[in-house]
């Protein structure tokens, strides 16, 4: 390990102006306020469940497409900015939030990359049209700053995380970003974390992460940006109860159990047809010999594709991943 001097000054003036811009990005905190008060029942305004759906829908979306984290990250705040200063009925929030997406997708994604806007709204088994989505769009560029560099946690995270890698000779020590995304990710489904100024957020997650490290070292460093970026222990302390409150329930059994809501499979009334048709004309085969069948290999490893209703993106919840961890689309 090297010692503290090691970071990098430029890393730390990336910081310091990253934070200056950072409240520019901020969803109001009054809008929160109200959708954390709001009912689900209550149908005139949308409620920290309804906005909190939405994100792990958007979460489902972005893994299914391939989307990077910053661009789920960017959806995110564009979509609890938009929902913090405008009235918004729960039945607009879908429409809403894959446009968000779509938003975020043009501005961090290479254009071949981009899903097309009737693909996306296939997908996610959205009511409305294109011509909603595009109207949709451009009320958000009007009442928004679609900056595509725009501050976000995700931004202090690597920053952080690429000076505290400078402090070690074998960064196989410190956690991935990968890691550290992840539960990031899992914070942003909940709409408390909206609250957080991002660099604050980012370092809770820094902090709680390599706490198991017991590193005189990397707390040297932590005390270090805190300093840098005008971090009072308590609003620190605070944010990483959180954290730690948030991915304790990540782990636990009960977050890691499946959802029973599977990924509904759309087709056209022809090929429904055509399917049941192959199905009653498929070939005999020849019978299989005998020891040829590879008992290590399960008989029934092929996964159900069932259709359930109300699964307007499929499962929210996966093995190993839990609730606030949607599980990877298979295409």
């Amino acid at each position: 390990m090297r010692d503290l001097q090691g970071i990098d000054n430029l890393l730390l003036n990336e910081l310091k102006s990253c934070c200056a811009k950072e409240y520019n990005f901020l969803p109001r905190e009054a809008g929160l306020n109200l959708m954390e008060s709001t009912s689900p029942e209550i149908h005139s305004r949308v409620s920290a469940k309804c906005r909190d759906s939405k994100v792990e829908e958007l979460w489902s979306l972005t893994s299914f497409f391939g989307y990077r984290t910053q661009t789920f990250v960017q959806a995110v705040n564009l979509l609890d900015r938009f929902l913090t200063i405008m009235k918004v009925q729960p039945k607009h929030v879908p429409c809403i939030g894959v446009c968000c997406l779509h938003i975020a997708a043009k501005m961090v994604e290479e254009e071949n990359n981009v899903s097309p806007s009737h693909e996306l709204i296939r997908i996610s088994q959205s009511r409305f049209t294109v011509s909603d989505l595009n109207r949709m769009e451009k009320i958000i560029s009007q009442k928004l700053s679609v900056d595509p560099n725009v501050v976000t946690a995700l931004t202090f995270l690597h920053l952080y995380h690429s000076a505290v890698g400078s402090l070690f000779a074998e960064r196989e020590e410190i956690p991935s970003i990968g890691r550290l995304e992840a539960q990031l990710k899992a914070c942003l489904c909940r709409l408390v974390f909206s609250k957080a100024k991002p660099s604050v957020l980012a370092l809770s997650l820094i902090a709680q992460e390599f706490e198991d490290l017991q590193s005189a070292t990397l707390l040297m460093s932590i005390q270090q940006f805190q300093k840098h970026l005008k971090i009072g222990d308590n609003e620190l302390l605070h944010w990483k109860e959180l954290v730690t409150k948030c991915m304790t329930e990540y782990r636990s059994s009960e977050c890691n159990k499946p959802d029973n809501k599977k990924l509904v499979w759309i087709v056209s009334r022809r090929t429904a047809q055509s399917l049941q048709t192959c199905h009653f004309s498929v070939p005999g085969l020849p019978t299989i010999p005998e020891m040829s069948w590879d008992e290590s290999e399960s008989e029934d490893s092929s996964e159900d594709l069932s259709s359930v209703e109300n699964s307007p993106c499929g499962s929210l919840g996966s093995d190993g991943e839990g609730a606030f961890f949607p599980s990877l689309f298979h295409h």
